[in-house]
């Protein structure tokens, strides 16, 4: 089992020739210069390797349980998250008024990618907290910020967001969880299920944001309002005391991510659990997308993580590993030498290379949405829509390949659950499935990023990608660019008939959605692969090798990866119909 390495060259040239983080640099009351940012990666990766890896594999293998109605986290992880706390990284880019450090969060999405790979499972307590977070800091009001963000920021109470119930999953309009009026406060009762962290002992409180129903809320989601439900009510000094009326019912059994507690939680089996309205009455679905956004975004940045650690693994295992002759039958080849297991370890690299860019490119986007005015931020708030579904759906698609691909690296090792690889598939395949589906995600894009403008945001990143492609045609890159154009004129088209099909029957027009989401992931990712290449050719910063390895891997991605693009345009162009014409009846036993 190899040691993780935080990938600090690739994430810095990632932001540097890429992601163009000057353009944050006009809204800035302190720019962020290359020093403060390696320094501050320098650090991250110290953490990462040193305190939250190592306890990775103990923490999978022992992972949480109940006992006397609280949830006991695996050895280590307590350390670990006072480590994670005290070093300021919870508040890193949080509002200072509050305690935070108000830096971009694109360098917070730097720190977290380390400590997502480390520890997939640690990592999902302070990425619940972040969208917490987020959420108070947008909609609470300003009583409830100042009494809660705080404590948040510096990492002494947690946030959790609970939203699926039983009889709900994925359809918000189904929630039955109730909340009452009780003078200032409300009392909220009913059941969530699959709450990440939803208990723990590694903060002094947990702050849980619960979605309910107040008494004649309108049907559906207008009739949502979000709750602020501490485990601990606070005494007049603010501090934690009397437990509130939740509790954890029990942890789930899972695939993967077991030290992660995945529990089923209870809200007012007595009294009713004393909450707190965020925002205005039945507006909390708004609420909701701002913890859902933040997450999906997280979610996308897992996926990149756990494929870098898995890539890392698998190319530590081909270099070692000794089977077959060389080529001159001079001795044993490390499998390495050999050309499948080359062509497997360059899957593994160039997508996870484009990946890394799509992540902080979206994450500058991001900055600029909250950071900008007028006709650039509203252009960083489309873009940033854009890309959510994108980062979120594409993004851990490709991390079920890539970790599958680390166990076959291995080969038959890699079914053995000593080498340690296999956590690496069995932690990534929950990304698919939680903060919204990938199928959910498609149709996000198709309908609430694509159709809703009439395509207009999307018209805009492929002009800006034709830009770029004409702007590189005296770089020495044709047959790359090639490529792409011809991968770019494929998207327009879908783009054309995707838009007809939803003006047509939206509903029925989804059938093209997880293909549409798919090749846009695609055609992105080659864009800021050549995009990466011709910026570091005008970059001093990086060496000759590293310069050479991100050649081969736009030159790989370009000529085995790209291509795929092409089968989903034909299965949006011209296979449509099977889908679409699809029903129950379809599915005779």
């Amino acid at each position: 089992m190899s040691e993780y390495q935080y990938p600090y060259n690739d994430i810095l040239f990632s932001l540097l020739s890429v992601a163009d983080i000057e353009k944050l640099t006009p809204y800035l009351d302190e720019p962020v210069d290359q020093e403060l940012l390696e320094a501050i990666l320098g650090e991250a990766g110290k953490l990462s390797e040193q305190v939250i890896a190592p306890i990775n594999a103990s923490g999978d293998s022992e992972g949480s349980r109940v006992e006397n109605g609280e949830v006991i986290e695996a050895k280590g992880f307590k350390d670990a998250f006072k480590a994670y706390t005290e070093g300021g990284w919870v508040g890193l880019s949080g509002d200072p008024e509050y305690g935070g450090q108000g830096l971009p969060s694109f360098i917070a999405t730097a720190v977290n990618e380390g400590v997502q790979s480390a520890n997939l499972a640690f990592s999902l307590c302070p990425l619940l907290s972040h969208g917490a977070i987020e959420a108070i800091s947008s909609h609470a009001s300003e009583a409830l910020k100042a009494e809660y963000l705080p404590k948040m920021l510096s990492g002494e109470w947690a946030g959790t967001m609970n939203l699926t119930e039983p009889s709900a999953g994925s359809d918000l309009a189904a929630i039955a969880c109730k909340a009452e009026v009780d003078g200032d406060a409300f009392r909220v009762k009913g059941q969530k299920i699959f709450i990440t962290w939803g208990d723990h002992q590694m903060s002094d409180n947990i702050i849980h944001l619960v979605l309910a129903r107040l008494p004649n809320a309108p049907s559906g989601v207008k009739g949502i309002s979000l709750f602020l439900v501490p485990k601990f009510l606070l005494d007049d000094a603010g501090n934690p005391s009397q437990r509130n009326d939740v509790q954890v019912v029990s942890v789930e059994h899972k695939l993967g991510i077991h030290a992660s507690p995945t529990c089923v939680m209870s809200f007012g089996e007595q009294e009713g659990a004393l909450g707190y309205l965020v925002g205005e009455e039945n507006q909390g679905i708004k609420a909701m997308f701002t913890m859902m956004n933040n997450a999906r975004q997280g979610v996308g940045l897992q996926g990149l993580a756990i494929a870098e650690r898995a890539y890392q693994q698998a190319l530590s295992y081909a270099k070692d590993r000794k089977q077959g002759m060389k080529a001159d039958r001079s001795g044993k080849a490390a499998i390495i030498e050999h050309p499948d297991v080359l062509r497997m370890l360059m899957t593994m690299k160039s997508q996870i290379d484009a990946m890394r860019s799509l992540v902080y490119v979206a994450a500058i986007e991001n900055d600029l949405s909250h950071l900008a005015d007028g006709e650039v931020k509203q252009k960083a708030v489309a873009r940033t829509a854009l890309y959510t579904p994108i980062v979120k759906g594409w993004i851990t698609e490709q991390a079920q390949e890539i970790t599958s691909l680390a166990l076959q690296v291995h080969g038959g090792m890699g079914f053995i659950e000593e080498t340690g690889v296999a956590q690496h598939a069995r932690d990534a395949r929950i990304l698919p499935i939680y903060e919204g589906t990938n199928g959910i995600q498609a149709i996000d894009l198709i309908g609430r990023k694509l159709y809703s403008d009439k395509g207009v945001a999307m018209t805009a990143l492929l002009e800006e990608i034709s830009a770029d492609i004409k702007l590189w045609s005296s770089s020495g890159l044709a047959d790359q660019l090639r490529k792409i154009e011809a991968a770019l004129e494929q998207a327009q088209k879908a783009t054309q008939t995707c838009l007809q099909s939803m003006e047509k029957n939206s509903t029925l027009g989804t059938a093209s959605a997880y293909s549409y989401m798919m090749l846009m992931g695609y055609v992105i990712g080659a864009w800021l692969q050549v995009k990466a290449l011709y910026s570091s050719q005008r970059h001093d910063g990086f060496d000759q090798s590293q310069k050479q390895s991100w050649a081969h891997s736009v030159s790989f991605y370009c000529d085995q990866i790209l291509p795929r693009a092409t089968s989903y345009f034909q299965a949006i162009e011209s296979g449509r119909d099977s889908v679409e014409s699809l029903t129950e009846s379809s599915f005779i036993r």
